[in-house]
């Protein structure tokens, strides 16, 4: 089977990489031959991160584009990741599926709120309903929650499948003997980008708290350096070569997100890569986070900071506790949210797709 994956960005975009790239592996020892070519590049990335717009670099990739599309024919199956080309209406997609170009469209996060919540009435009246079109003409939805999953049913998707978003659980290993010692000052810690930073502004009061009653660091890797000064936060910058061993100095996760809708949409990633690492968590009751979150197996659930302030209090005070739900949590994800285990159903998932059509 040939393959086309059409993603948002490239190695750099953290949905890109968790939803697809680092199956490419996978795929090629099933046969799957394919290609990538992302729409954002890493530098389009790099300055957005750093605060700004490269709009150069975003003309040159809406341009490779649609040269790409061009020869679409010569695979049995497009992968698209969340649509082809953002703020515009879904004409090229209404287009592949009028020549019978069989195409996947995949979501981690509830893009259709970009446009149907939008603060200008002539984006949501122009684009409101443009991704429940990408949902109708594609030959698969491949959604990351339920949320998602309940739009591509509302917007008439023919087949739906929830594919949640993983981890590679080779990679993702327990901290080492050294960072679990009784003697060590424990670390609260949060790992992101600078765009999602703002959601842990919310606990600093929280955290003020805590560390008035103990001994505690708080650490947010892949924030701005600037996001959190004059806290007691320590930003620690992220590459993808460290986050594993970064997550591996936490004692406690979280995950604070506020009740949104966009937030609904979220695939509760971060607390996959705590879990996967024997963390145990702490993190906001919403959306796909009620089922990853329980005392039972992973950690605590918080709606506000009173509840915030007993989770992490009880971890933090705990060092037998974390232990045990670090293991339980670490075995959740093994078993449901790990590479190993999604990767056959997911190659299974785009060959089913792609037999439904022609072959090449």
């Amino acid at each position: 089977m040939k393959l086309l994956l059409l993603s948002r960005y490239g190695s750099l975009g953290a949905s890109s990489r968790v939803r697809y790239l680092q199956y490419l592996d996978r795929f090629r020892a099933e046969g799957v031959e394919v290609d990538v070519v992302p729409l954002f590049s890493n530098r389009y990335l790099e300055a957005l991160y750093d605060g700004r717009r490269a709009w150069g670099e975003m003309v040159r990739g809406y341009v490779r584009r649609l040269r790409t599309l061009l020869g679409v024919g010569r695979y049995d199956l497009v992968v698209i990741e969340k649509e082809l080309f953002p703020f515009l209406p879904a004409i090229a997609e209404r287009v592949l599926e009028r020549l019978g170009v069989r195409y996947v469209a995949d979501y981690d996060d509830a893009l259709f709120h970009r446009y149907d919540r939008h603060r200008s009435p002539l984006i949501r009246w122009l684009l409101g309903r443009k991704v429940d079109v990408v949902m109708r003409h594609a030959a698969v939805v491949v959604a990351g929650n339920r949320y998602l999953a309940a739009r591509a049913r509302e917007a008439g998707a023919s087949r739906i499948e929830i594919v949640p978003t993983v981890v590679d659980i080779e990679r993702y290993t327990p901290k080492g003997i050294e960072t679990t010692s009784s003697h060590r000052v424990p670390v609260v810690g949060w790992i992101g980008s600078p765009s999602t930073s703002r959601y842990l502004r919310e606990l600093l009061p929280v955290f003020a708290d805590i560390r008035r009653q103990m001994d505690v660091r708080f650490v947010a890797v892949g924030a701005r350096p600037g996001d959190f000064e004059g806290s007691s936060v320590e930003v620690w910058p992220w590459t993808e070569s460290s986050e594993v061993s970064a997550i591996q100095q936490f004692d406690v996760g979280v995950m604070p997100l506020p009740d949104s809708p966009w937030e609904r949409g979220k695939c509760g990633y971060k607390l996959i890569q705590y879990m996967a690492c024997g963390v145990p968590v702490v993190a906001s009751p919403v959306g796909v986070n009620v089922e990853l979150v329980s005392p039972e197996c992973s950690g605590y659930l918080a709606s506000d900071d009173k509840e915030w302030l007993e989770s992490l209090l009880s971890l933090l005070r705990s060092p037998e506790t974390r232990g045990s739900l670090g293991q339980s949590a670490r075995a959740f994800v093994s078993e449901s949210y790990s590479l190993q285990t999604q990767a056959p159903r997911l190659v299974e998932i785009l060959r089913s797709a792609a037999d439904s059509g022609y072959s090449k």
